[in-house]
């Protein structure tokens, strides 16, 4: 059904729905796709004239259903996976579906009878520019991130030469062969025309994955592979493979309508859903299908208007891009991560979060031994994780292996970092890391590559969110705004001043203090407003101001106040790096930079550090956001600990919807704040 008959279903008096199947009972996101679509799923026997009878698809348990309902006349609602699911098909471990077709007239891939994604195909107007352009932005979303139904591939993978013919084969029994007008003997048919059509050239025939896992034969096998046909069973993406290809031959695969979305006009011998719109060169045309359509129609209809999308995170239906969002995230991490890992020298606190965050493919395995971690990493084929700049003593040693180096996001948390408050947010750069200006990092290339369709448009949103809810990189709970005398008023955020971004990205000015005077020299007649760092403030780190200091160079010392609140009040902020600068930049303010922040360098700030010539591409603001907090990170969701996309994240510190610390977190915590403190009056001491 479409989305806005979907809010409508919600909102009504919810259907009894009898089904006849374990597997609307035994998985919870299924059923719980059908509650927020309108259906109350039961069991036994339908009596009311609003009752309906669910059934899966047309597979083996349907005619259980069908049955029922012909004795007692309830209509039947065939439900389907929508046409993006998960990582892995569920029987292969993989997660439950991230969308239903819920079809109260037919099944898709059942030509027979018009489904009701053929009806709006056929009936519906189809002509809204807004959603046109959705359909067009998502098209080309799916190709830049290689998204696919399943999504258990290696886009890094290499295919054939370009100039082959794509033969596209399908597992035995597949119902949309049956159902949609072919027999085993189409599948012998194709590759004859694929050969006669296309004289000399080369055909390569696509292996279905579970063919290859060996769970289910498909139509071709090794003995098809000879002169100029060849098998293809590597998991490559489906969007590179279409890339190479001069043609495309299907039966009834969700890949012949990625072969339109891919700019083919693909040969299809049954009856899919794609099929008959004067897009594709039919062999078996359904009569019924007149209309010409565009891909973007064909792609708003089956991906936009047709499915229930599901956001499992915030556990409600939401829209086509929110469900790209999250399938996004859950295959980046499976993409990054299903090598695993081995992480050198992290602390004993950080562990689970990183845990949490890399190891759900393979668990991480934490060494301390530099040597180690290296013969393990390459004797497990997994890649290195090591704490941000540092070097950890395996850099030179790990030869081929990979290294990442890790990082807190920028939207890192409700609480401290030095106070052992879990990041919501970790980076995991391949290249360098993002507040080394000294050398090029990933977030250097994300920049200057750009976002993805609707990436700015998405950046714009989540920026305006994060602006309303007053959210910054910590989010501590504020003390009253201070009184600010009038006047041209300058923010000036107190860093860590052996923090690595000061360490390794400042300029002449590497010290507060020095910051302070330079900020005072260069404005004298400015009220100049200073807000230490909160570790700092805490005793946790170094960086104070020695407080005679500090009330001469500074009018106002906003020492618990809410960043977010002091930029709202302020004109422009001069800092060294610190990522309060781009939370000013984020909501419009001048911002002076005497070091070179990742933010920095881009045409953004004024810069009063040299910028490195690597950074010359002009974002605008949107797109530096969208590098920085949406394409950068990996989040994890606090609540289901699920991958998530950055939306999720600002709702949860938005909403107070995190976890509180458990004791083993808050034992360390008073433990490291028991260290500083002697550590402090040891260096006191010494100083003496």
């Amino acid at each position: 059904m479409a989305r806005a008959s979907q809010d409508a279903a919600a909102g009504a008096e919810a259907r009894r729905l009898f089904v006849f199947s374990g597997g609307f009972l035994t998985q919870p996101r299924i059923r719980r796709i059908l509650t927020l679509s309108g259906y109350d799923v039961h069991l036994g026997k339908p009596a009311g004239p609003e009752d309906r009878i669910g059934v899966w698809g047309r597979s083996p348990t349907a005619p259980r259903g069908e049955a029922v309902g012909g004795w007692t006349g309830a209509p039947v609602v065939r439900v389907e996976d929508a046409f993006l699911r998960s990582v892995r098909p569920g029987r292969d471990g993989g997660a439950p579906p991230l969308g239903l077709l819920i079809d109260d007239l037919g099944v898709h891939f059942d030509s027979s009878k018009a489904s009701r994604l053929e009806r709006i195909l056929a009936a519906d107007p189809l002509d809204d520019g807004a959603i046109l352009a959705r359909a067009r932005d998502g098209i080309e979303r799916l190709k830049a991130a290689h998204l696919s139904k399943y999504n258990a591939f290696d886009p890094g993978l290499a295919v054939p030469e370009p100039g082959y013919v794509l033969v596209i084969d399908q597992t035995q029994g597949d119902s949309s062969i049956e159902w949609g007008g072919a027999s085993a003997s189409t599948f012998r048919e194709m590759l004859v025309f694929a050969q006669e059509e296309h004289p000399g050239a080369r055909i390569v025939i696509k292996t279905h994955p579970e063919t290859v896992a060996g769970r289910r034969p498909g139509h071709y096998g090794e003995g098809h592979a000879h002169g100029r046909i060849s098998l293809l069973d590597a998991p490559v993406s489906p969007w590179k493979l279409m890339e190479g290809a001069v043609g495309v031959y299907t039966v009834s695969s969700q890949m012949g309508f990625e072969a339109i979305l891919a700019g083919h006009r693909p040969r299809v011998f049954g009856q899919p859903f794609y099929a008959g719109w004067g897009l594709t060169a039919d062999e078996n045309p359904v009569a019924r299908r007149e209309r010409k359509l565009t891909r973007a129609q064909l792609f708003a209809a089956a991906m936009i208007l047709a499915p229930a999308w599901y956001d499992p995170c915030r556990d409600r239906l939401c829209s086509f891009e929110e469900a790209v969002d999250q399938l996004e995230a859950e295959v980046r991490a499976f993409r990054e991560d299903r090598g695993g890992h081995v992480a050198v020298g992290m602390r004993l606190w950080k562990r689970p979060q990183l845990q949490k965050v890399f190891g759900r493919e393979r668990p991480v395995i934490f060494e301390n031994d530099p040597a180690r971690a290296v013969a393990k990493a390459r004797a497990g084929g997994r890649g290195l994780l090591v704490w941000g700049a540092a070097d950890a003593g395996v850099s030179a040693a790990a030869g081929e292996v990979p290294l990442c180096r890790v990082e807190d996001g920028f939207l890192r948390s409700r609480g401290l970092g030095a106070e052992l408050v879990p990041p919501l947010s970790l980076v995991a750069d391949p290249v360098g890391i993002y507040y080394d200006p000294a050398r090029e990092s990933a977030f250097e290339r994300l920049v200057a590559a750009g976002p993805p369709p609707g990436g700015e448009q998405r950046a714009e949103r989540l920026i305006a969110r994060i602006a309303r809810a007053g959210l910054t990189k910590y989010n501590l709970d504020p003390e009253p705004l201070p009184e600010l005398p009038a006047g041209h008023r300058i923010l000036v955020p107190g860093q860590v001043e052996d923090d690595a971004s000061v360490r390794l990205g400042a300029g002449r000015e590497h010290t507060n203090l020095a910051l302070l005077e330079r900020v005072r020299a260069e404005n004298p007649g400015a009220v100049v407003v200073y807000k230490p760092h909160p570790d700092v403030e805490a005793g946790l780190r170094t960086g104070a101001v020695p407080a005679e200091a500090a009330g001469r160079l500074a009018d106002v010392i906003a020492r618990r106040a809410s960043p977010a609140t002091l930029i709202e009040h302020v004109d422009e902020v001069w800092t060294i790096t610190s990522t309060l600068g781009f939370e000013a930049l984020l909501r419009g303010k001048p911002v002076t930079c005497l070091g070179m922040p990742f933010y920095a360098g881009w045409g953004l700030t004024r810069d009063l550090f040299p910028e490195p010539p690597r950074r010359r591409a002009r974002p605008t603001l949107a797109a530096l956001a969208h590098a920085a907090l949406i394409a950068y990170p990996r989040y994890v969701d606090p609540v289901t600990g699920l991958p998530c996309p950055a939306e999720v994240i600002v709702d949860r510190i938005a909403r107070h919807q995190i976890p509180a610390a458990g004791p083993a977190s808050r034992l360390l915590s008073r433990l490291q704040g028991l260290f500083a403190s002697h550590a402090s009056l040891w260096r006191k001491g010494g100083a003496s």
